[in-house]
């Protein structure tokens, strides 16, 4: 019997062959932890373990982006923590404005084929995109791990989601995504291995995979993997990313469950308020009125993002009602957007640009919504509070939605513009 991609990857690490459902300890490739719970680690590490050592500083990536800038005095002593932590010990540090964790690993080379990633968030399952088994973890592990550079998995079971044929015009990877937690529900995938291949994938560029990576953990999953095919080989090499550990499935592999998507199929959807529970097509929810329009986030915060937001504010303006944030995933992003006219275009359409983060998604600042307001955005959960107000109600769908919605200042897909 052969092994599915996600074993082959922690057999490598753990030095022996092991299969799902076996515990083991595996060595990591990075470690990332952000300014959400970074101090918490950093700090567990020298009050717990009694010290400040940690196993390779080559191998620690420390991130400031859930509140960059600053927007208190506690969150700046404890970024002030993480600072002092990598000047001390050698740790790479990506500081305020260069961008969002989930977009900086890849671009900066951290994540890539067949390594093993952890980082201190749940949406560090991204990195799958490229073929790295990323997996988010608690402060303790991640302790453990800034200490010890390995970390005890129990080795997941695996479900094949096979792709086939193209999405129709207006349907973005961010509809597939939503297409995918409707299919699977919300635990459909608990501890499981989202394994995501077929010819269908070969029509998604890079940006559409890190999306439905990205939301795989909205399902439950422990992590999901792509192939390294000619879209992503690209990628990498313009990263200058080895892509040598490079691994996938044995055609006789074990798999939990598997399924076929038929791209053509899948249409705009949204996300009601306040779970995953309620993804509707866009033309159910149609008419809904609207407060708010965020574009941005570990989701949809990449170029091809904003490009298909630019395709439709081009032109147009955002709706005297409606506040209308964007914000740029990283700073890369930013500065090819900038090149592109891409942000000439948001300013004359009347909206705001946010500096590289997760902006408003965190609910700590750059966008709070007020009681009873509705916002329509591409994060990637929508539960009360996630925003920063429980009172507010959060809606999820694709940056094309979100940006004509932003323009009627209702609820209303792409293709509904004349």
């Amino acid at each position: 019997m052969g092994l599915t991609v996600a074993e082959k990857i922690i057999s490598r690490h753990a030095d022996r062959e092991v299969r799902a459902g076996d515990l083991t300890v595996a060595a990591i490739d990075c470690l990332m932890a952000q300014d959400g719970n970074a101090p918490l680690a950093i700090r567990l590490l020298h009050e717990q373990l009694g010290t400040a050592r940690i196993f390779d500083p080559t191998k620690v990536v420390l991130v400031i982006d859930h509140c960059s800038p600053s927007p208190n005095e506690g969150a700046s002593n404890m970024q002030r923590l993480m600072r002092s932590f990598a000047y001390e010990g050698g740790a790479q540090l990506y500081d305020i404005g260069e961008g969002i964790s989930h977009l900086l690993l890849p671009e900066k080379g951290h994540a890539r084929p067949g390594a093993l990633v952890i980082g201190s968030d749940s949406h560090t399952v991204t990195y799958g995109a490229v073929n790295c088994l990323g997996t988010g973890m608690g402060a303790t592990d991640v302790a453990v791990a800034m200490y010890t550079g390995k970390v005890l998995l129990r080795v997941p079971e695996t479900i094949r989601i096979r792709l086939a044929g193209r999405l129709q015009p207006f349907a973005t990877a961010k509809d597939l995504t939503l297409w995918l937690v409707r299919m699977l529900g919300v635990d459909g995938a608990g501890y499981k291995c989202l394994e995501i291949d077929g010819p269908g994938l070969e029509t998604l560029g890079m940006d559409g995979r890190f999306t439905l990576c990205n939301m795989s953990v909205e399902v439950g999953a422990k992590c999901a993997l792509m192939p390294v095919d000619a879209v992503c080989r690209q990628y990498l090499s313009e990263r200058a990313t080895d892509s040598s550990g490079m691994l996938w499935s044995d055609p006789d592999c074990l798999y939990y469950e598997e399924y076929t998507v038929e791209l053509g199929q899948v249409e705009p959807l949204v996300a009601l308020p306040h779970d995953l529970t309620r993804i509707v097509p866009v033309a159910e929810a149609a008419g809904q009125s609207i407060d708010m329009a965020f574009v941005g986030t570990c989701t949809n915060g990449r170029l091809s993002d904003l490009q298909d937001v630019a395709n439709v504010l081009n032109g147009r303006r955002v709706h005297p009602r409606v506040r209308m944030i964007i914000t740029p995933g990283s700073r890369e992003v930013y500065l090819a957007a900038v090149r592109q006219g891409l942000i000439e275009i948001f300013l004359e359409a009347g909206a705001v640009i946010t500096t590289p983060g997760c902006g408003a998604c965190i609910g700590t600042h750059q966008g709070v919504p007020g009681d009873g307001e509705v916002v329509v955005s591409t994060m990637n959960r929508n539960f009360k509070g996630r925003m920063g107000n429980r009172n507010a109600s959060i809606i999820l769908a694709s940056p094309a939605t979100v940006a004509a919605s932003a323009v009627v200042g209702r609820l209303m897909a792409a293709s509904g513009l004349t």
